[in-house]
């Protein structure tokens, strides 16, 4: 099959289109490599590749043509970035995602697969773990911009039977990750400190948990979304289980240090009921994070 994924250069994205040319499909990636994390990005040589900014409609449009699956990944993801500008975050996050969805309606894609985020819940009053019902409450921009996404394609599928799916990740962690900025995953900047034989830092007392899901798993759950008959959709995607920051850190090491109070609005346990993703789709996350620090570790 012929399939584009967006952002099919960045973390999450790059992970899809390995697992898509190992089933031998046929993939187009467009990523116009805006994205501050990375030293470099990801290629796969059996994929093509785009330079194109999905805000750019006549630019995207011809590539989607005999197109049958798309998954659509690029956004500004950056929080902070967001918070400065959050005009950038409406354009790419919103008008973006809603090129994407007129160039797979135009040219009648069978399904589209949405990346979203678990910060479209409240986080402060609805206690874990978090369901796909439950109260949505965005606390940056990037939240809102991602949330309203997911009500486009809400709305694609029920104006114009474009079928979606939308996936909650929790917290992302894996090869690939984004080393540099302030996206740097937290499991990550623990490791980097660790390999720089510097203490690590923890915001706050370190008792917020937080609910850590490989980006394997979230890769998984996308083909399987695609190969599936689901749509009309919303999935969490995490592990269902939750760990403190302090757990986390003293699985990497003894040299903690607490550096400020924890930031306001800060959700104090999060967790994802996955039990959607496994009855919808017979996705089971298989990798524990505890399993993955012991893997790293090894490797210094």
């Amino acid at each position: 099959m012929k399939i584009i994924v967006t952002g099919g250069k960045g973390w999450i994205g790059s992970h899809i289109v390995d697992l898509l040319i190992k089933s031998e499909h046929e993939v187009i990636v467009i990523d116009n490599e805006s994205t501050q994390g990375h030293k470099q990005f990801y290629r796969n040589d059996k994929a093509s590749y785009f330079p194109f900014d999905i805000r750019n409609k006549k630019e995207i449009a011809p590539l989607f043509k005999n197109v049958d699956y798309v998954f659509h990944l690029a956004a500004q993801s950056r929080i902070m970035a967001t918070m400065n500008n959050p005009y950038a975050a409406a354009e790419t996050n919103i008008m973006g995602s809603i090129n994407v969805l007129e160039c797979s309606l135009e040219a009648g894609v069978k399904k589209v697969m949405y990346s979203s985020t678990s910060a479209a819940y409240d986080g402060i009053q609805d206690k874990p773990p978090y369901r796909e019902d439950m109260y949505e409450y965005c606390q940056n921009p990037y939240a809102v911009s991602k949330l309203a996404g997911e009500k486009f394609f809400t709305l694609y599928e029920d104006l114009y039977g474009l079928k979606s799916v939308i996936f909650r990740y929790f917290n992302v962690y894996g090869q690939r990750a984004p080393l540099l900025g302030s996206s740097v995953p937290v499991i990550h900047r623990f490791i980097e400190q660790r390999k720089k034989n510097e203490p690590i830092t923890i915001v706050g007392d370190g008792s917020m948990t937080r609910d850590f899901i490989h980006v394997y798993d979230i890769a998984e759950a996308n083909l399987l979304a695609m190969e599936s008959n689901v749509s009309h959709e919303i999935i969490n995607i995490g592990f269902g289980k939750d760990y403190s920051l302090k757990q986390v850190a003293k699985m990497i090491s003894d040299d903690i240090i607490y550096i400020e109070p924890v930031r306001k609005f800060e959700a104090g346990r999060i967790f994802a009921d996955i039990s959607k993703a496994k009855k919808l789709l017979g996705w089971v996350p298989k990798i524990d994070v505890k399993d993955y620090i012991k893997l790293e570790l090894s490797r210094m």
